[in-house]
Protein backbone atom coordinates (compact mmCIF):
# COMPACT_ATOMS: atom_id res chain seq x y z
CA UNK A 1 0.00 0.00 0.00
CA UNK A 2 1.40 3.38 -1.02
CA UNK A 3 0.58 6.90 0.17
CA UNK A 4 -0.36 7.95 -3.32
CA UNK A 5 -2.97 5.19 -3.39
CA UNK A 6 -4.50 6.62 -0.23
CA UNK A 7 -4.52 10.06 -1.83
CA UNK A 8 -6.12 8.68 -4.99
CA UNK A 9 -8.82 6.88 -3.01
CA UNK A 10 -9.66 10.00 -1.01
CA UNK A 11 -9.96 12.07 -4.17
CA UNK A 12 -12.27 9.54 -5.84
CA UNK A 13 -14.39 9.47 -2.67
CA UNK A 14 -14.59 13.27 -2.67
CA UNK A 15 -15.49 13.58 -6.37
CA UNK A 16 -17.60 10.41 -6.77
CA UNK A 17 -16.29 10.44 -10.33
CA UNK A 18 -13.12 8.96 -11.83
CA UNK A 19 -12.71 11.59 -14.54
CA UNK A 20 -12.96 14.55 -12.16
CA UNK A 21 -10.70 12.84 -9.62
CA UNK A 22 -8.06 12.14 -12.28
CA UNK A 23 -8.25 15.76 -13.41
CA UNK A 24 -7.78 17.07 -9.87
CA UNK A 25 -4.86 14.68 -9.34
CA UNK A 26 -3.31 15.60 -12.70
CA UNK A 27 -3.01 11.99 -13.84
CA UNK A 28 -4.61 9.98 -16.63
CA UNK A 29 -7.88 8.25 -15.78
CA UNK A 30 -6.60 4.78 -16.83
CA UNK A 31 -3.66 5.19 -14.44
CA UNK A 32 -6.03 6.15 -11.63
CA UNK A 33 -8.26 3.12 -12.29
CA UNK A 34 -5.21 0.87 -12.46
CA UNK A 35 -3.88 2.06 -9.11
CA UNK A 36 -7.27 1.61 -7.46
CA UNK A 37 -7.65 -1.91 -8.86
CA UNK A 38 -4.15 -2.74 -7.61
CA UNK A 39 -5.03 -1.48 -4.13
CA UNK A 40 -8.35 -3.36 -4.02
CA UNK A 41 -6.57 -6.56 -5.09
CA UNK A 42 -3.99 -6.11 -2.35
CA UNK A 43 -6.67 -5.47 0.29
CA UNK A 44 -9.01 -8.18 -0.96
CA UNK A 45 -12.05 -5.90 -0.84
CA UNK A 46 -13.99 -3.66 -3.20
CA UNK A 47 -13.73 0.00 -2.15
CA UNK A 48 -16.08 1.48 -4.74
CA UNK A 49 -19.23 0.28 -6.44
CA UNK A 50 -18.98 1.46 -10.05
CA UNK A 51 -21.92 1.93 -12.40
CA UNK A 52 -22.58 4.00 -15.50
CA UNK A 53 -23.81 7.10 -13.69
CA UNK A 54 -21.92 7.24 -10.39
CA UNK A 55 -19.22 5.86 -8.12
CA UNK A 56 -20.28 4.98 -4.59
CA UNK A 57 -18.28 3.84 -1.57
CA UNK A 58 -18.85 0.31 -0.32
CA UNK A 59 -18.93 -0.41 3.40
CA UNK A 60 -15.28 -1.40 3.25
CA UNK A 61 -14.61 1.77 1.26
CA UNK A 62 -16.17 3.98 3.92
CA UNK A 63 -13.97 2.41 6.62
CA UNK A 64 -10.90 2.68 4.40
CA UNK A 65 -11.52 6.36 3.65
CA UNK A 66 -11.91 7.19 7.36
CA UNK A 67 -8.53 5.69 8.21
CA UNK A 68 -6.84 6.94 5.03
CA UNK A 69 -7.81 10.50 5.97
CA UNK A 70 -6.26 10.02 9.42
CA UNK A 71 -3.04 8.72 7.86
CA UNK A 72 -2.80 11.52 5.28
CA UNK A 73 -3.45 14.11 7.98
CA UNK A 74 -0.64 12.62 10.07
CA UNK A 75 1.70 12.73 7.07
CA UNK A 76 0.82 16.37 6.40
CA UNK A 77 1.26 17.23 10.08
CA UNK A 78 4.72 15.63 10.07
CA UNK A 79 5.68 17.44 6.89
CA UNK A 80 4.56 20.81 8.21
CA UNK A 81 6.21 20.32 11.59
CA UNK A 82 9.52 19.40 9.93
CA UNK A 83 9.22 22.46 7.70
CA UNK A 84 8.68 24.69 10.72
CA UNK A 85 11.56 23.10 12.60
CA UNK A 86 13.85 23.84 9.67
CA UNK A 87 12.67 27.50 10.02
CA UNK A 88 12.15 27.82 6.30
CA UNK A 89 9.73 30.54 5.25
CA UNK A 90 8.34 28.33 2.54
CA UNK A 91 5.10 26.43 2.48
CA UNK A 92 1.65 26.22 1.01
CA UNK A 93 -1.69 27.28 2.46
CA UNK A 94 -5.01 26.33 0.87
CA UNK A 95 -7.54 29.03 1.76
CA UNK A 96 -11.27 28.66 1.23
CA UNK A 97 -13.33 31.82 0.84
CA UNK A 98 -16.90 32.93 0.45
CA UNK A 99 -16.88 34.58 -3.00
CA UNK A 100 -18.54 37.86 -1.99
CA UNK A 101 -16.64 38.58 1.22
CA UNK A 102 -13.40 37.22 -0.17
CA UNK A 103 -13.61 39.43 -3.25
CA UNK A 104 -13.50 42.50 -1.00
CA UNK A 105 -11.15 41.35 1.77
CA UNK A 106 -8.58 39.15 0.04
CA UNK A 107 -7.22 41.92 -2.23
CA UNK A 108 -6.34 43.75 1.00
CA UNK A 109 -4.87 40.69 2.74
CA UNK A 110 -2.89 38.88 0.05
CA UNK A 111 -0.51 41.70 -1.03
CA UNK A 112 0.44 42.33 2.61
CA UNK A 113 0.97 38.63 3.28
CA UNK A 114 3.00 38.05 0.10
CA UNK A 115 5.22 41.04 0.88
CA UNK A 116 6.24 39.33 4.13
CA UNK A 117 6.15 35.68 3.02
CA UNK A 118 6.97 35.77 -0.67
CA UNK A 119 7.93 32.07 -0.80
CA UNK A 120 4.65 30.82 0.67
CA UNK A 121 2.19 29.65 -1.98
CA UNK A 122 -1.45 30.57 -1.40
CA UNK A 123 -4.10 28.50 -3.18
CA UNK A 124 -7.60 30.02 -3.15
CA UNK A 125 -10.78 27.99 -3.32
CA UNK A 126 -14.10 29.86 -3.61
CA UNK A 127 -17.41 28.21 -2.75
CA UNK A 128 -20.61 28.73 -0.81
CA UNK A 129 -20.33 28.78 2.98
CA UNK A 130 -22.15 25.45 3.20
CA UNK A 131 -19.70 23.71 0.86
CA UNK A 132 -16.70 25.45 2.42
CA UNK A 133 -17.54 23.96 5.80
CA UNK A 134 -17.56 20.48 4.25
CA UNK A 135 -14.29 21.09 2.40
CA UNK A 136 -12.63 22.38 5.56
CA UNK A 137 -13.91 19.47 7.65
CA UNK A 138 -12.54 17.00 5.11
CA UNK A 139 -9.15 18.71 5.05
CA UNK A 140 -9.38 20.00 1.47
CA UNK A 141 -8.69 23.51 2.75
CA UNK A 142 -6.27 24.45 5.52
CA UNK A 143 -8.27 27.54 6.44
CA UNK A 144 -11.60 28.99 5.35
CA UNK A 145 -13.10 32.45 5.68
CA UNK A 146 -16.60 31.97 7.11
CA UNK A 147 -19.08 33.63 9.44
CA UNK A 148 -20.73 32.29 12.58
CA UNK A 149 -22.59 30.15 13.31
CA UNK A 150 -20.81 27.11 11.87
CA UNK A 151 -22.94 24.04 11.23
CA UNK A 152 -20.25 21.33 11.39
CA UNK A 153 -19.10 20.64 14.98
CA UNK A 154 -15.68 19.25 13.97
CA UNK A 155 -14.58 22.74 12.90
CA UNK A 156 -12.59 25.05 15.15
CA UNK A 157 -12.11 28.74 14.42
CA UNK A 158 -10.42 31.99 15.34
CA UNK A 159 -12.45 35.18 15.37
CA UNK A 160 -11.28 37.78 12.85
CA UNK A 161 -13.66 40.53 13.91
CA UNK A 162 -17.19 41.84 13.97
CA UNK A 163 -18.89 43.38 10.96
CA UNK A 164 -22.08 45.40 11.15
CA UNK A 165 -24.92 44.93 8.69
CA UNK A 166 -26.15 47.95 6.70
CA UNK A 167 -29.32 48.63 4.73
CA UNK A 168 -29.16 49.43 1.01
CA UNK A 169 -32.05 51.30 -0.64
CA UNK A 170 -32.65 52.98 -4.01
CA UNK A 171 -31.63 56.68 -4.19
CA UNK A 172 -35.28 57.70 -4.69
CA UNK A 173 -36.56 55.64 -1.78
CA UNK A 174 -38.28 57.61 1.04
CA UNK A 175 -35.76 56.21 3.53
CA UNK A 176 -32.74 57.38 1.51
CA UNK A 177 -32.78 60.89 3.02
CA UNK A 178 -32.23 59.49 6.50
CA UNK A 179 -28.52 59.07 5.83
CA UNK A 180 -27.96 62.84 5.73
CA UNK A 181 -30.33 63.35 8.64
CA UNK A 182 -28.54 60.86 10.88
CA UNK A 183 -31.74 58.90 11.46
CA UNK A 184 -31.38 55.16 11.81
CA UNK A 185 -33.87 52.67 10.38
CA UNK A 186 -35.59 49.89 12.29
CA UNK A 187 -35.73 46.51 10.58
CA UNK A 188 -39.46 46.35 11.34
CA UNK A 189 -39.99 49.29 8.98
CA UNK A 190 -38.98 47.07 6.05
CA UNK A 191 -41.77 44.51 6.45
CA UNK A 192 -43.67 45.73 3.37
CA UNK A 193 -40.58 46.27 1.21
CA UNK A 194 -39.59 44.00 -1.69
CA UNK A 195 -36.26 42.31 -0.93
CA UNK A 196 -33.45 41.36 -3.27
CA UNK A 197 -31.25 38.66 -1.76
CA UNK A 198 -28.54 36.14 -2.55
CA UNK A 199 -29.54 32.66 -3.66
CA UNK A 200 -29.89 29.73 -1.25
CA UNK A 201 -26.66 28.11 -0.12
CA UNK A 202 -24.94 31.40 0.64
CA UNK A 203 -24.60 32.18 4.32
CA UNK A 204 -25.55 35.84 4.09
CA UNK A 205 -28.88 35.03 2.46
CA UNK A 206 -29.79 32.94 5.53
CA UNK A 207 -28.63 35.76 7.81
CA UNK A 208 -30.82 38.28 5.96
CA UNK A 209 -33.90 36.07 6.25
CA UNK A 210 -33.20 35.28 9.92
CA UNK A 211 -32.81 38.98 10.81
CA UNK A 212 -36.12 39.80 9.16
CA UNK A 213 -37.84 36.97 11.01
CA UNK A 214 -36.36 38.17 14.31
CA UNK A 215 -37.88 41.58 13.50
CA UNK A 216 -41.28 39.92 13.16
CA UNK A 217 -41.80 39.51 9.42
CA UNK A 218 -41.02 37.25 6.49
CA UNK A 219 -39.11 39.13 3.77
CA UNK A 220 -40.97 39.43 0.47
CA UNK A 221 -38.24 38.23 -1.91
CA UNK A 222 -38.69 39.46 -5.47
CA UNK A 223 -35.24 38.77 -6.97
CA UNK A 224 -32.33 36.47 -6.17
CA UNK A 225 -28.74 36.50 -7.42
CA UNK A 226 -25.44 34.69 -6.82
CA UNK A 227 -23.60 38.00 -6.94
CA UNK A 228 -23.77 40.78 -4.36
CA UNK A 229 -22.76 43.34 -6.98
CA UNK A 230 -25.87 42.38 -8.95
CA UNK A 231 -28.02 42.55 -5.83
CA UNK A 232 -26.78 46.08 -5.07
CA UNK A 233 -27.25 47.23 -8.67
CA UNK A 234 -30.84 45.97 -8.70
CA UNK A 235 -31.48 47.84 -5.47
CA UNK A 236 -30.03 51.01 -6.98
CA UNK A 237 -32.29 50.53 -10.00
CA UNK A 238 -35.33 50.71 -7.72
CA UNK A 239 -36.26 47.01 -7.67
CA UNK A 240 -36.16 46.60 -3.89
CA UNK A 241 -34.02 46.85 -0.76
CA UNK A 242 -31.42 44.56 0.79
CA UNK A 243 -29.06 44.08 3.70
CA UNK A 244 -25.32 44.34 3.02
CA UNK A 245 -22.24 43.46 5.13
CA UNK A 246 -20.54 46.74 6.00
CA UNK A 247 -17.12 45.75 4.61
CA UNK A 248 -18.64 45.28 1.15
CA UNK A 249 -21.24 48.05 1.34
CA UNK A 250 -19.78 50.15 -1.45
CA UNK A 251 -20.82 51.38 -4.83
CA UNK A 252 -21.07 48.55 -7.36
CA UNK A 253 -18.92 48.82 -10.44
CA UNK A 254 -21.75 50.21 -12.53
CA UNK A 255 -23.83 53.33 -12.98
CA UNK A 256 -26.35 52.00 -10.46
CA UNK A 257 -25.38 53.09 -6.94
CA UNK A 258 -27.62 52.41 -3.92
CA UNK A 259 -27.77 54.45 -0.72
CA UNK A 260 -26.33 52.75 2.36
CA UNK A 261 -27.97 53.38 5.73
CA UNK A 262 -27.04 52.27 9.26
CA UNK A 263 -29.68 50.27 11.08
CA UNK A 264 -31.05 51.15 14.51
CA UNK A 265 -29.78 49.71 17.77
CA UNK A 266 -29.19 46.92 18.44
CA UNK A 267 -27.24 47.06 15.19
CA UNK A 268 -27.21 43.62 13.55
CA UNK A 269 -23.84 42.19 12.70
CA UNK A 270 -21.95 39.04 11.88
CA UNK A 271 -18.77 37.49 13.24
CA UNK A 272 -16.14 36.70 10.62
CA UNK A 273 -13.91 33.75 11.44
CA UNK A 274 -11.09 31.69 10.00
CA UNK A 275 -12.14 28.06 10.38
CA UNK A 276 -10.08 24.88 10.27
CA UNK A 277 -10.61 21.26 11.21
CA UNK A 278 -10.43 20.72 14.96
CA UNK A 279 -7.14 19.13 15.94
CA UNK A 280 -5.46 19.99 12.65
CA UNK A 281 -1.89 21.24 12.95
CA UNK A 282 -1.54 24.83 11.74
CA UNK A 283 1.78 25.61 10.11
CA UNK A 284 3.60 28.87 10.74
CA UNK A 285 2.49 29.99 7.30
CA UNK A 286 -1.17 29.34 8.20
CA UNK A 287 -0.78 31.14 11.53
CA UNK A 288 0.86 34.09 9.76
CA UNK A 289 -2.02 34.22 7.28
CA UNK A 290 -4.54 34.31 10.13
CA UNK A 291 -2.62 37.13 11.83
CA UNK A 292 -2.50 39.15 8.60
CA UNK A 293 -6.25 38.65 8.12
CA UNK A 294 -6.97 39.80 11.68
CA UNK A 295 -4.96 42.99 11.20
CA UNK A 296 -6.83 43.73 7.97
CA UNK A 297 -10.28 43.28 9.51
CA UNK A 298 -9.34 45.44 12.52
CA UNK A 299 -8.21 48.27 10.22
CA UNK A 300 -11.42 48.07 8.19
CA UNK A 301 -13.55 48.07 11.34
CA UNK A 302 -11.89 51.30 12.46
CA UNK A 303 -13.09 53.10 9.30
Amino acid sequence: MELRQLQYTLQIAAERNFSRAAEKLHIAQPSLSQQLSKLEKELGVLLFQRNTSSVELTYAGEKFVEQAQVIMDAVELLRQEMSDISQLRTGRVVVGSMPITGAHLLPRVLPVFKSKYSDVDITLLEDSSMNLEKLTASGQTDLSLLSLPLEIPTLAYEVLGEERIDLAVPPEHPLAARGAQGVRTLLEELKNEPFIVLKKGQGFRKMTVDLCREAGFEPRIVFESNNMETVQSLVAAGMGVTLVPHFIARAPRSEFVPVYLPLAEPVPGRTLVIAYRRGRYLSRAAEAFIATFKDTVVRLADH
